[in-house]
């Protein structure tokens, strides 16, 4: 085998492993309460993209600690409050949402983290909508 393909796949294995495209990412975030009068869009940052996994079909071949399954998830966070908007005096109009700082790849933490995605779900308004950029 050529030297250089074998160097450059090698590479390319090592690469691969540190360097994910998981990182924050610009979202939008739709809230609203039944008793407020609008809708607020909040745009924030949520941790997105690929992280490296390894395929679980061979784990009988494995050694548990091969087959991880990482997630984009977050390595520093902060939280925010914003103030819903239209809302009557026996409400409490505010929302608190993470933003994050910076992400990582790894175990999802279910104490911060929504690990599993609803399709039935929507994030969009069905009230009037006001922005909130924070």
């Amino acid at each position: 085998m050529n030297p250089f393909f074998v160097m450059t796949l090698l590479f390319g294995l090592a690469f691969g492993q540190t360097a994910s495209l998981c990182a924050p990412s610009q979202y939008i975030i739709h809230v609203e309460k039944r008793e407020c009068a609008y809708c607020l869009a909040i745009n924030t940052t949520i941790c997105a993209g690929f992280c490296m996994t390894r395929d679980s079909n061979g784990k009988k071949l494995l050694l548990r600690s091969a087959l991880s399954q990482n997630v984009c998830t977050y390595k520093e966070m902060l939280y925010q409050t914003a103030l819903i908007p239209g809302c009557p005096h026996h409400t409490i109009p505010y929302y608190s949402y993470p933003v994050a700082v910076s992400c990582k790849c790894g175990k999802c933490n279910t104490d911060y983290s929504d690990c599993v995605h609803e399709k039935i779900r929507t994030n969009y308004c069905t009230k009037p909508q006001k922005l909130c950029n924070m």
